[in-house]
């Protein structure tokens, strides 16, 4: 048994806390007390313990009497928080997705001696995983991923409902998309070339450009047609340029009867009621992830691996909370066992290469009963 602390008691925090204490000593933090004796209700074997990230002091003196930290905090805090953690010279698994690179914390994690495993999600997470296995068995020209959180119900306008932060959200709407095209690094707006898509159960969405390759722009620039696209019902996108064509996203603060206000941080406050998901709000996770290339019998194969996730009602987790977080204690399980042992920051297409690693995963997601399901085909 191991003693774990998690960073951030939100939806996935939580999940990733309860489901880690069934085998390991558990404290989970965050900075609000009443969402921690909550989510004690639910799990009673949990340590609660209230913890404010940004007292990088506070928070050093709290981690490193443990052997694995946990990082869910907002992505605006997850580069900094990380630092600290590694600072501190404790093993980390991050799923803070900030938008910084991770790679630039290598030297120091190498120096302090410590394992970081990041983007340890469902994209980026699981995608990256599969793509890093099959870099290692195939000579790869392509990788895709297709990946969305959407709401079971339907709520016009947006018929979006998001399990974490709107601000969060919006990041990803306004944050430059990088992909690759035969070789180049290509950057384009969010929330463009959208194309419709057909999934069984869900019927047509549609996908747009996002920054979601992150790591792999890095560590497998080897392949040279590289993306990336988010999924949401149909016609999400176009209400969600207006706002953002119209200046709701601008960080740039505006007089306003003699208030100055940021209509980000407005748009996100209207937002946070229209986007907030119900606790018991059914909700699924979709991703298709597409890899292409030359197999060890020389032929052209494409490989496509399915997730389709529904919210658990016999646990009241989200779906969202279930594919991302269960990845990231994944993870955390198969460090502390022993199969990842290297030092310095790893993102998943690197522990993913292993095949133990990856069998891992795909293990215990299916205990779980998240399931990839693959299929292939000569092209």
């Amino acid at each position: 048994m191991s003693n774990i602390i998690v960073l951030g008691a939100g939806m996935v925090g939580s999940a990733m806390a309860i489901d880690l204490s069934k085998k390991h000593k558990v404290t989970l933090t965050d900075l609000n007390q009443n969402v921690l004796e909550k989510v004690k209700k639910k799990c009673e074997n949990l340590i609660i313990s209230q913890l404010d990230v940004t007292n990088k002091e506070h928070l050093q003196s709290n981690i490193n009497q443990h052997d694995l930290v946990i990082c869910a905090v907002p992505g605006f805090l997850g580069f900094e928080t990380l630092k600290a953690i590694i600072e501190a010279e404790v093993n980390v698994v991050d799923i803070s997705f900030f938008p910084e690179n991770a790679l630039e914390l290598d030297d120091l994690a190498r120096k302090k001696n410590v394992t970081a495993i990041v983007d340890c999600g469902v994209a980026p997470g699981m995608d990256n995983v599969i793509l890093g296995r099959y870099n290692e068995i195939m000579k790869l020209t392509d990788f895709e991923c297709l990946v969305g959180g959407l709401p079971k119900i339907k709520k016009w306008p947006f018929n979006y409902k998001a399990p974490f932060s709107p601000i969060d959200v919006i990041e990803e709407y306004t944050r430059p998309a990088r992909y690759v095209e035969h070789g180049k690094e290509i950057v384009r707006e969010p929330l463009t070339d959208c194309d419709y898509v057909e999934f069984d159960k869900v019927g047509t969405l549609e996908s747009f450009n996002s920054d979601g390759l992150r790591s792999i722009i890095y560590t497998m620039p080897h392949i040279p047609n590289m993306k990336e696209k988010t999924l949401r019902y149909p016609g999400h996108v176009e209400y969600v340029r207006v706002l953002k064509e119209s200046g709701f996203f601008s960080e740039n603060k505006i007089d306003v009867n003699g208030n100055s206000i940021s209509p980000l941080e407005f748009t996100s406050k209207i937002l946070f009621n229209e986007w907030k998901l119900g606790e018991t709000e059914e909700e699924l996770t979709v991703m298709r992830v597409t890899v292409k290339g030359e197999n060890s019998k020389g032929q052209i194969e494409e490989v496509v691996y399915h997730l389709h996730d529904e919210y658990c009602c016999d646990t009241q987790t989200s779906s969202m909370a279930r594919t991302t977080g269960y990845t990231a204690t994944a993870a955390a399980n198969l460090f502390l066992d022993g199969l990842f042992t290297e030092k310095g920051v790893f993102p998943p297409e690197l522990v993913g290469k292993d095949e133990a690693c990856f069998n891992y995963f795909m293990e215990y997601l299916k205990e779980r009963n998240v399931h990839y399901t693959k299929t292939s085909r000569l092209v």
